[in-house]
């Protein structure tokens, strides 16, 4: 979700940032968990009580030398973390690998990092590799998707055993960025990926199973922008950002609906909720004057628009999106200050945060 192609020299990865973003995953216990990158790892609150309002002191969990992060959730709410960790060796070369650690329980410490390596021998080509993303799917496994150093799509899975397969060659070429993957009911993974031309379509053929040739899509979309969404059973919505409509959305059998919307760098965060009785998409993004957007229309029915907020909250990162302990939908935001900041839904009728308070 974070930070550029990693387009590196002999000994340096120029492009490479220090880990950027804001993250937000419910426990087991219905207690929320705020994740923000620092020093040597991430800082991590956890919410008092189920439902909050008040938040547990800072601790961290460590994670040094990571320049981008995957996290994602299991059935029995496992908090995965899938890193991309770039290291420099005592002669000056750069190396870089894929990483995986969890988080069993809220606010436990998390397990060590374990390297599930690089798809590449030769070191050079394995310092182009980009941004890992982590889903689980409905059978428990592990999907970690990456583009490789040469611009194809390559994945890791670890099965519900602990082992993990070896790397798997998806192929595709020209791949920008990390691509939007989700895990549907139908237990199958699917995922897009965009090039410059075109964006390439992978769809697992059976639960568990391989998959099949990708296929070439007649649509582009801003690298970096790429967003998924289940919005009915085994079926996906994709967003992203268009120079000149905003942001757009695509699902299979309904090409591209442009939704409006002033979007500035990063993804969109997008996240279902019921308001009014109406089952609802709620999308929220950086705007282009650096504030959290929030769009909200209701699901599976874009022809009748979204309705555009600015909340006013600064935003380095794209915001993050979670349901509370009461059903409440929770936004998080990473302000230039470091400071997580969260807003609460309120009652009453359509979608409205309360005052942003700082963690």
């Amino acid at each position: 979700m974070l930070g550029q192609d990693a387009r590196a020299t002999s000994k340096v990865a120029p492009e490479s940032k220090a880990l950027r973003g804001i993250w937000l995953t419910r426990g087991k216990d219905g207690r929320l968990t705020a994740y923000v990158p620092g020093e040597g790892g991430l800082r991590r609150w956890t919410e008092s009580r189920p439902g909050g309002p008040g938040w547990d002191a800072q601790d961290t969990v460590p994670a040094p030398d990571l320049t981008h992060l995957s996290v994602t959730q299991n059935a029995d709410a496992y908090v995965h973390f899938a890193g991309r960790r770039e290291r420099s060796a005592a002669d000056g070369e750069v190396t870089v690998d894929i990483v995986h650690a969890i988080q069993y329980q809220t606010g436990r410490p998390a397990s060590a990092w374990h390297s599930l390596g690089t798809p590449h021998k030769e070191a050079d080509v394995g310092r182009r590799l980009g941004a890992p993303v982590a889903v689980v799917s409905e059978s428990g496994e592990v999907h970690i998707a990456v583009r490789n150093g040469r611009g194809g799509m390559m994945m890791r899975r670890e099965r519900p055993d602990g082992k993990w397969r070896g790397w798997e060659d998806l192929r595709g070429k020209h791949i920008k960025q990390e691509p939007a993957v989700v895990a549907l009911a139908s237990g199958c993974v699917v995922l897009l990926a965009a090039t410059h031309e075109a964006c390439l379509y992978w769809e697992q053929q059976e639960p568990a199973g391989g998959f099949g040739a990708f296929r070439s899509l007649e649509i582009t979309a801003d690298p970096g922008s790429l967003s998924v969404l289940e919005t009915a059973p085994g079926r996906a919505t994709y967003y992203w950002t268009d120079p000149e409509h905003g942001v757009v959305a695509y699902r299979a059998g309904t090409g591209t609906m442009p939704l409006g919307g002033a979007p500035g760098d990063g993804p969109h965060a997008a996240v279902r909720t019921s308001l009014d009785g109406l089952d609802c998409t709620v999308l929220a993004h950086r705007g282009t004057n650096g504030t959290a957007v929030v769009g909200v229309g209701v699901t599976e029915n874009e022809a009748d628009g979204l309705w555009w907020s600015d909340t006013g909250a600064p935003c380095l990162t794209t915001p993050a999106l979670a349901h509370d302990a009461e059903g409440l939908l929770v936004m998080a935001v990473a302000g230039p200050d470091g400071v997580p900041r969260v807003a609460r839904q309120t009652d009453g009728p359509g979608l409205s945060f309360g005052q942003w308070r700082e963690i």
